[in-house]
Formats: C-alpha cells, structure tokens, sequence
C-alpha cells in the first residue's frame, strides 16, 4: 500500500490532462460520498430537525420565496 505521501508525490508528478482527470474523478467520488450519507441521514432520521424548523418558521411567515 502506498504511503500518503507516495501518492502526494505521484499526484504532483502527473501531466496536467491527467491531475484534471484525476480531480474530476476525486470530486465526483466525493460528490457520491456525500450523497449516500445524506440519504442514510435521511433514512435514519438525523436529519428531521431541518423539516421541523422549516414547518416552524413556516408558520411564523418568516419564509422567503425562492
């Protein structure tokens, strides 16, 4: 297994064609990442507090329209 900064190393040897293809895939890894546990927040229900302060404020009229 390579060490951290093997693979800083590496990263920062790479032609620029590659470092962007390497960042588009990183980002859009991310971007995957971050939607499963907001989906699993979702499902668990760590996330019911947003739906309630917004009903909340709803009814207080203080929503601002989009």
């Amino acid at each position: 297994m390579l060490r951290i900064e093997e693979i800083i190393s590496s990263i920062e040897s790479l032609p620029e064609d590659e470092f962007v293809r390497l960042r588009n895939w990183f980002a859009e890894r991310d971007w995957e990442r971050w939607d499963k546990q907001i989906e699993t927040d979702s499902e668990s229900g760590k996330l019911d507090f947003l739906a309630k302060e917004a009903l909340e404020e709803k009814e207080k009229g203080k929503l601002k329209a989009l």
